[in-house]
């Protein structure tokens, strides 16, 4: 039995030696390919997390290049055609903002604008008359004689008895702008500008505050549409 034992015992010492060199080759490997991935993930996050991922949407046949993080509602960030798309720029920047709430399709309207952004909605444009038909013919009859101008912008109160009742409108023609305005009440007044450009209606949300410099807002939303429709090649 001693025999046996001990011819048992030289035989495990014999093999244990196999292991250890296979388990050290192993180790090696590992340690070096952790090592790689430490010195490789910062640069490699640094680089990922400053590019502006950019998604090709198309809204009524019109291609526009939008940065996936201005856009505000979730179900709107991909490529591809759709019927509308919420966005939001920080002004006068115009650029997508740090920190961006996302809401849903349906309450992008009803959020709140925050003071220092420039909302933007686009749409496939409807049967409606257009924006400019709008305040040529249908606002005129709702608004009253009286008017006041600052800074080369004409301003009118809308009638209270018409459907816009608590707004004024702002316009002017050189440089071209118009907008619709909430007045100051509990919460600060907004402003809507609207235009159409081939297959879509835009329609841009803005603090009322902002009209003392009306010529710098109108210049940022021509600014912008030219941006968002800048391609890539």
């Amino acid at each position: 039995m001693r025999v046996s034992g001990g011819n048992g015992g030289r035989r495990r010492a014999r093999q244990q030696p196999r292991f250890g060199p296979l388990l050290g080759l192993v180790c090696g490997v590992l340690a070096a390919f952790s090592l790689v991935i430490y010195l490789l993930w910062p640069t490699w996050h640094a680089v990922a997390s400053g590019e502006q991922r950019q998604y090709p949407i198309t809204v009524g046949g019109v291609l526009f290049n939008v940065p996936a993080d201005a856009i505000r509602a979730r179900l709107q960030r991909r490529s591809g055609a759709q019927d509308r798309i919420d966005l939001a720029f920080a002004y006068p920047a115009l650029t997508p903002p740090e920190l961006q709430k996302h809401v849903s399709v349906e309450t992008a309207e009803e959020t709140p604008v925050i003071v220092d952004r420039l909302l933007l909605s686009i749409a496939v444009r409807g049967n409606e008359l257009s924006p400019e038909e709008r305040v040529q013919t249908i606002y005129p009859r709702y608004v009253e004689a009286q008017s006041t101008s600052q800074d080369g912008l004409i301003a009118r109160a809308f009638l209270e008895s018409s459907p816009y009742r608590n707004e004024d409108l702002f316009v002017s023609d050189d440089p071209r702008f118009a907008a619709r305005c909430t007045r100051d009440d509990l919460t600060a007044g907004i402003c809507l500008s609207q235009r159409r450009i081939e297959g879509v209606d835009m329609t841009f949300r803005f603090p009322r505050a902002w009209l003392s410099q009306w010529r710098d807002v109108a210049a940022a939303m021509d600014r912008l549409v030219v941006q968002l429709r800048s391609h890539r090649t």
